[in-house]
């Protein structure tokens, strides 16, 4: 194992520590519980967003914390969920008295823990909301889930429903757009190597050197099936085809094409993907309004790449490109 670390055992604290330093204007970030919060938080009168789950996929969720996003995020241990301590805190730094939204991955301990959370907050009066992504086509039922994971689709959610709840709206209609997000959102991922967790020390799974596996999960579960490395060209119908049919998605849809790296994947082939995927599209006739590209939701240094593609509407159009100040996401301001 090759990594730049000092002990498996304190990479998620030092890397907070160092992400503090890097983004002091933007946030604040507290070690016990780890939590962190926008620089601002409490914002008064605003529906205050939360978000969590292991570390090893960053920028998620910490990334995203900011204006027009996140009003904090909770990082477990690498690949491991955090704990509702973490997530109470987070309710109660930055509750504004407009509510609480949870944006929750569906992963066994997330799902559990934030429903945790959400009593516990319940029980002070707060009122605490929570909405489950599952985007992933991949598979029904995992070693991590009860039905389809949550992967790509959360950050779309996060900066769509974050751009709402910066604009004023309130709980109930913060969680009727994420409801429809989720509703309109579907994704699909690969990879060519891989990862390792530091304090596991070998790699997930194994792969050949001329094998992949397709429909991998951002915990570096394997897919639905290995095959030969095969031309980025049948790479991307592996992957775009469920996605299109599982919706699904048809001709006259307009949509936003989020291609993305799990970590270790080089912009030139991203890029190279991208294309591909936007010409297929266009010869399905299916119009991509709005295009993100790059390591958004990673798995470590993982190999590889993910499709999510999202049904738009005029209003998601919008919230999209309404602006965003967060450390991993700025536009419009």
């Amino acid at each position: 194992m090759k990594k730049i670390i000092n002990d498996p055992s304190t990479v998620v604290a030092e890397s907070l520590r160092g992400f503090a330093l890097a983004h002091a204007d933007l946030v604040t970030v507290q070690e016990d519980p780890a939590v962190v919060y926008r620089a601002d938080a409490p914002v008064p009168g605003k529906v205050a967003l939360i978000s969590g789950g292991g570390s090893g996929h960053e920028p998620m969720h910490g990334g995203y914390v900011g204006r027009g996003m996140l009003s904090a995020a909770c990082p477990g241990a690498v690949f491991t969920s955090p704990t509702p301590d973490q997530m109470q805190d987070a309710i109660t730094k930055t509750d504004g008295g407009a509510g609480v939204l949870l944006i929750v991955k569906n992963y066994t301990g997330d799902v559990l823990n934030f429903e945790t959370a959400a009593e516990l907050a319940a029980a002070e009066d707060v009122e605490v909301r929570s909405v489950v992504v599952d985007d992933d086509v991949a598979v029904k039922d995992s070693l991590y889930t009860a039905g389809r994971r949550g992967v790509g689709g959360t950050v779309l959610l996060e900066k769509i429903v974050g751009a709402a709840a910066e604009r004023g709206d309130d709980l109930a209609a913060c969680e009727a757009l994420a409801n429809r997000v989720i509703a309109n959102v579907r994704s699909m991922g690969l990879a060519l190597t891989a990862c390792t967790v530091p304090h596991v020390g070998e790699p997930s799974f194994d792969l050949a050197e001329d094998e992949i596996e397709v429909g991998i999960g951002i915990h570096g579960e394997p897919g639905r099936q290995k095959m030969k490395i095969a031309p980025a060209d049948e790479l991307v119908d592996r992957l775009l085809d469920p996605i299109l049919e599982d919706l699904p998605f048809t001709a006259g849809d307009r949509v936003l094409l989020f291609t993305n790296s799990m970590g270790g994947t080089p912009p030139i082939e991203l890029y190279l993907a991208h294309g591909i995927a936007e010409r297929k599209l266009a010869d399905a006739g299916i119009t991509v309004e709005r295009r993100f590209v790059g390591p958004y939701i990673t798995s470590l240094e993982m190999q590889g790449m993910s499709f999510t593609l999202l049904k738009l509407d005029d209003e998601m159009v919008g919230l999209w490109d309404a602006p965003v100040h967060t450390p991993a996401l700025r536009w419009g301001v």
